[in-house]
């Protein structure tokens, strides 16, 4: 894609799932990655990963609810010269009923959901304003959009995503910054396999299977083509948006 060689990018939660895939296509394409992860193991081996296909990157151990290690981690990363490309796609939940639910539960999904995702704007932002530009991509979820039984704080704080990036994206147009949104149906990742365990939990998996048009769940390497897209040259026209990649899950015009 146009654009992206020696592109400086941030992504969070890429030590694993859809943010490792997301950040090892990036490195294909020519950019410098950076892997913000609270898992030093797994952010190390994507690094590892990147390395070994002739790839840059480097590898930080960021609390994204923690504003002030967010901020050592994102100067650290501008030493070396200006992020151009952020994504948002750490993420966490646990499938509970609401009314089961308690406010321990909230906190965590809030902070890890909502907050992470505004600490790491407030941190990143004021850098592609001081420099002329830069893209924003945020990992939000179908569930944001339509509702998922047992994730009702996690869904309003996807939904909150979206809003949040719409406004934004105006503020920020004239100031040559874009802000996406990605929202992935369910996919085969560590955290789903986590909330689908036992027998209770294939079932759902078997249930979503049918539910969705393409008879599968995602991978994790099916989200990388469309987020680079959206950092990409090739998209320069593009803010405000929210695309579901979801085999046909949700449809919207």
């Amino acid at each position: 894609m146009r654009g992206l060689k020696d592109k400086r990018v941030i992504i969070t939660g890429a030590g694993s799932g859809i943010g490792r895939e997301i950040a090892r296509r990036f490195a294909e394409e020519g950019s410098i990655v950076a892997i913000f992860d609270m898992n030093e193991k797994g952010a190390s081996e994507t690094v590892a990963l990147i390395e070994k296909a002739g790839g840059q990157a480097s590898a930080h151990v960021v609390d994204i609810t923690n504003r002030s290690t967010v901020d050592a981690a994102v100067q650290e990363v501008e030493k070396m010269g200006p992020v151009d490309i952020l994504v948002n796609n750490a993420g966490w939940d646990k499938v509970v009923p609401f009314l089961d639910t308690d406010v321990d539960l909230w906190k965590k999904v809030i902070d890890i959901n909502l907050y992470g995702p505004l600490h790491m704007h407030h941190a990143v932002l004021p850098g592609m304003v001081k420099n002329g530009g830069g893209r924003v991509i945020n990992i939000s979820s179908d569930a944001g959009r339509v509702g998922s039984s047992g994730e009702a704080v996690y869904s309003a704080c996807k939904g909150g995503i979206i809003s949040f990036t719409k406004t934004t994206a105006r503020e920020l147009a004239r100031k040559g910054i874009q802000l996406n949104v990605v929202c992935p149906g369910p996919t085969d990742t560590p955290l789903f396999a986590e909330i689908a365990a036992g027998d209770a939990g294939g079932k759902i998996t078997e249930g979503l299977k049918r539910a969705i048009p393409m008879k599968r769940l995602a991978q994790p390497t099916d989200f990388p083509g469309i987020v680079c897209f959206l950092g990409s040259d090739d998209a320069s026209f593009i803010t405000g948006q929210t695309i579901s990649v979801s085999g046909g899950l949700t449809m919207h015009g």
